[in-house]
């Protein structure tokens, strides 16, 4: 069949302080696997990739696309793939979503799924801590066993979380796949598996997406492309939280906020805080939209 096309999207949004991805359930083998919304592209039906990205996710989930961008080409030799069956070589091309309507409800296989059943090793947000990378340690350790892999495994899971470089989830994911530490990986005499694992290579192109947003975050404004028309201060900073897996200091990151000008107090109060009403904003999208440059500095707690 010779080169084939798949299109991937990963479709994220903030829920409950929760980062979350829309996922298909497959069946496998009695079980379910989760997979991104993705097709092949047939350019004898498909004018546009976006138009064909945009069929797919509407056809697999009733979800319809808003804020979208490409992301990254993924074309590894020997890669698996759902979509094209009997290519020699499948180019799969990601794409990433943003969206504020995480009270979506989809067909019956597709839902919302957080990003930290994947990746576990990623959320910090409880503390200096983490359960699931404190489990893969010693294996990483027996990994480590050249000045090189001690190196790589030194900077990307330090073991002084002042040193964590949240942006690095694809560098991490990678390396914890050729030590044979999560299941798609299938490495002999390796017991630890660390985070649910995807369909073909989308654990690969979710961890790419992370990384990208994690770093776009501090440079562009996309974080308002995840929360709703009216939000509180507390809101969107648990939406970074979720979406970066640290804490931040409220107190500096509000001062970092007033500093953009990004929002606006619209004079009104939520009551149902649980506690003190809290007062709602809005991002001011006309005031930045020629001037998107701009992103918010992430002080951690």
């Amino acid at each position: 069949m010779g080169l084939a096309i798949e299109l991937s999207a990963v479709v994220v949004t903030v829920r409950a302080n929760e980062a979350m991805v829309l996922c298909l359930n497959l069946p496998a083998g009695g079980s379910a696997t989760r997979a991104l919304p993705s097709g092949p592209f047939a350019p004898e039906s498909h004018r546009t990739f976006d138009l064909a990205l945009r069929a797919f996710v509407r056809d697999q989930t009733g979800f319809d696309l808003g804020y979208v961008e490409q992301l990254y080409s993924f074309g590894d030799e020997g890669r698996e793939t759902m979509a094209v069956a009997g290519a020699d070589r499948v180019i799969s091309i990601g794409y990433l979503a943003l969206t504020p309507g995480g009270d979506f409800k989809g067909r019956i296989n597709a839902d919302w799924v957080p990003f930290h059943r994947f990746f576990p090793w990623e959320d910090w947000r409880s503390g200096e801590s983490n359960a699931a990378l404190d489990a893969l340690r010693p294996a990483l350790d027996g990994w480590a066993d050249t000045d090189l892999r001690r190196s790589r495994v030194d900077t990307l899971f330090p073991a002084d979380f002042d040193n964590w470089n949240e942006e690095r989830v694809l560098d991490r994911y990678e390396l914890l796949y050729e030590a044979g530490l999560i299941a798609e990986a299938e490495r002999d005499g390796m017991a630890v598996h660390s985070g649910e694992p995807m369909a073909s290579d989308h654990r690969r192109i979710l961890a790419t997406a992370l990384s990208r947003l994690r770093g776009k975050v501090k440079y562009r404004p996309v974080i308002f492309e995840l929360m709703p028309e009216r939000f509180t201060l507390l809101e969107l900073q648990k939406s970074l939280e979720a979406l970066t897996g640290v804490k931040l200091h409220k107190q500096n990151f509000r001062r970092a906020l007033e500093r953009t000008g990004f929002v606006e107090p619209l004079g009104a109060m939520r009551e149902d805080t649980g506690g003190r009403p809290a007062e709602l904003h809005r991002y001011d999208r006309d005031r930045f939209r020629f001037s998107p440059s701009s992103g918010l500095s992430l002080p951690r707690a």
